[in-house]
């Protein structure tokens, strides 16, 4: 990993809370240009964030996830092709917030993350009101938030919270592969996405819009004004 000049890994040190030089540089520094910036959270093996950079690039995307062995095969398969609006971040994603600044990047991917199943384990869901604050910080106001999953219960949990705070829903299915689209970016298949293709489960998508100076709250503060 540590060859790749297009992984970026914090050093874990003392104070992780702490602004990462990289806040509000991603343009400048790493990228050189001014193009829009699109992260996929969670990243894995860096399947969508390198098949989406292979078909936008003019856009600039950045990979971030814990797990470096996964990491590294997107980042190998970036640099092998050359693709130079394309980089990783290896962080845990409750520390996304130090390494972007506001207004930095444009949307979020979250290609099946994990879906923390049962109510308890809901805070700490990558679509819980938690984390939908934290993205409000550095994402553009009425940024999209996409979401790939073969949970329903995750699904649902995100499609329920989208509606109770009056945000902008752009487009959602049950059955991804059920239907038609016109757009080959949701058919972008990933390692585990594959997997549960092979199982015969249903592929959920969501797609919504972020607003910047709304509060995310959960369903019972939501459903109270």
């Amino acid at each position: 990993m540590e060859s790749f000049s297009n992984v970026i890994q914090p050093s874990t040190g003392k104070q992780p809370w702490k602004d990462h030089p990289l806040k509000g540089r991603w343009r400048t520094d790493i990228f050189f240009n001014e193009n829009p910036v699109i992260l996929e959270l969670g990243c894995g093996r860096g399947e969508y964030t390198t098949g989406l950079a292979s078909r936008f690039p003019q856009n600039n995307f950045i990979g971030v996830d814990i797990k470096g062995a996964r990491m590294w095969r997107g980042a190998k398969t970036a640099n092998e092709g050359k693709m130079p609006n394309v980089a990783f971040l290896r962080t845990r994603i409750e520390f996304i917030d130090l390494h972007f600044a506001e207004d930095e990047t444009d949307e979020i991917w979250l290609t099946f993350p994990d879906p923390h199943a049962g109510k308890r384990n809901s805070n700490k869901r990558l679509t819980c009101p938690w984390f939908l604050n934290k993205y409000r910080g550095f994402l553009k106001d009425n940024g999209i938030i996409h979401l790939k999953t073969d949970s329903t219960e995750l699904f649902e949990y995100t499609l329920k919270l989208v509606e109770l705070n009056n945000l902008r829903l752009v487009s959602y299915t049950r059955d991804l592969y059920g239907e038609s689209h016109t757009s080959d970016i949701l058919l972008i298949k990933t390692h585990y996405e594959s997997q549960f293709l092979k199982k015969g489960l249903k592929i959920n998508y969501l797609s919504f819009r972020l607003n910047k100076n709304r509060l995310i709250t959960d369903g019972a503060q939501a459903s109270n004004g």
